[in-house]
């Protein structure tokens, strides 16, 4: 078979676009020729980032089932359905060889409609405890690529392999010391901890940092504190760094000694190719406590501890200056994650699916 135009489907959220992002890109570069067509949900953020990345994208009314006895659920299902059969009309149209999902309630009306009408279908699952999508579509995907190890509970059909998580391969990248400095405005390399709680900015671990971090420059070392859009400090310092994202990761990962995170999946995974030793504080308020389940596979590395988020507030500022101060840990840590990383992911998946095609 002859692959020549592949739809991505996936969304809601940036850890289910991101990915298909970096997949199409890898499948570009290898076979030029791809036509690649994204579907979406209306309204949601995909329908912006996957133009801004090149390609084009189709949206669908589907919409995510509220958990909890609502009449709005009614609504949700019509819409399914609706999704469906759009779903089928366009893959007709497209006569698309393969269908790859990334999860999400994006993707559910896309991938049963391939399954249904035998176009092969492939899963990412970034998560280490599976979402209800991907379980729903397990016995239809030639192939599941899994983020993290031990997902036999999930996916009982064996057509599951542990591949990693899509990263941004910028990440990798070499870099300069001085250039990171500059780029945060540091006029010395000191010991440095990294902050990053999401674009919104995790309340909980702001609130913590806002505690402790002065106690961390006084000790002598160096905070980069991405704050997101929800919280700000007028503290200014020579070796502290604030701002509601930062744009240049690479550079942020290249100088911190220790990062305090979210655990969603992509920034553990990021993390873990990094090599960055972390204080995971998993959020409350997702689906069946995936954050922690997400923590918990890089702390069995020995890389990384977790701190729980109605804890943070008065644990994380004693904690950061503990371990910054055993620096032996820091390095077996370090050297713990990366050993377990898998920072060619993207590539492994596309492979595997040229292979399968």
């Amino acid at each position: 078979m002859e692959l020549s135009k592949v739809v991505f489907t996936g969304g809601g959220t940036g850890g289910h676009i991101f990915p298909a992002v970096a997949i199409a890109n890898a499948l570009k570069l290898q076979k030029p020729e791809i036509h690649i067509q994204f579907i979406g949900a209306l309204g949601k953020m995909e329908m912006q980032r996957v133009p801004e990345a090149g390609y084009p994208i189709i949206g669908l009314p589907v919409s995510g089932l509220l958990r909890r006895i609502t009449f709005r659920n009614i609504q949700v299902l019509f819409n399914a359905i609706n999704s469906y059969f759009q779903a089928r009309k366009l893959l007709k149209k497209i006569d698309a060889d393969v269908v790859i999902g990334t999860g999400g309630f994006a993707s559910l009306p896309v991938c049963l409609a391939a399954s249904h009408m035998k176009i092969p279908l492939f899963i990412w699952e970034g998560n280490g405890f599976a979402g209800l999508t991907n379980k729903l579509l397990n016995k239809s995907a030639k192939r599941i690529y899994c983020g993290f190890d031990g997902m036999d509970p999930h996916f009982r059909h064996g057509n599951w392999i542990h591949s990693g998580n899509p990263i941004r391969q910028e990440l990798l990248e070499k870099v300069e010391t001085q250039k990171a400095l500059d780029y945060f405005g540091f006029t010395e390399k000191r010991p440095t901890v990294l902050i990053i709680g999401g674009s919104l900015g995790a309340k909980s671990i702001n609130q913590a940092v806002d505690i402790g971090y002065q106690s961390w420059i006084e000790s002598g070392y160096s905070v980069i504190w991405q704050t997101g859009k929800l919280f700000q400090t007028t503290d200014k310092h020579p070796q502290l760094w604030t701002g509601q994202f930062i744009k240049e990761m690479k550079y942020a990962y290249h100088l911190a000694d220790l990062v305090v995170s979210r655990s969603g999946a992509l920034s553990v995974s990021e993390i873990m190719a990094c090599g960055v030793p972390a204080f995971f504080v998993p959020s409350p308020n997702v689906t069946d406590d995936h954050q922690t389940k997400n923590a918990e596979k890089a702390i069995q590395t020995g890389g990384a501890k977790i701190l729980v988020d109605d804890t943070v507030r008065d644990k994380l500022g004693p904690a950061v200056l503990e371990l910054m101060q055993n620096p032996n840990e820091l390095k077996q840590m370090k050297q713990a994650l990366i050993n377990a990383a898998k920072p060619n992911a993207t590539q492994q998946i596309v492979t595997d699916i040229l292979n399968h095609i």
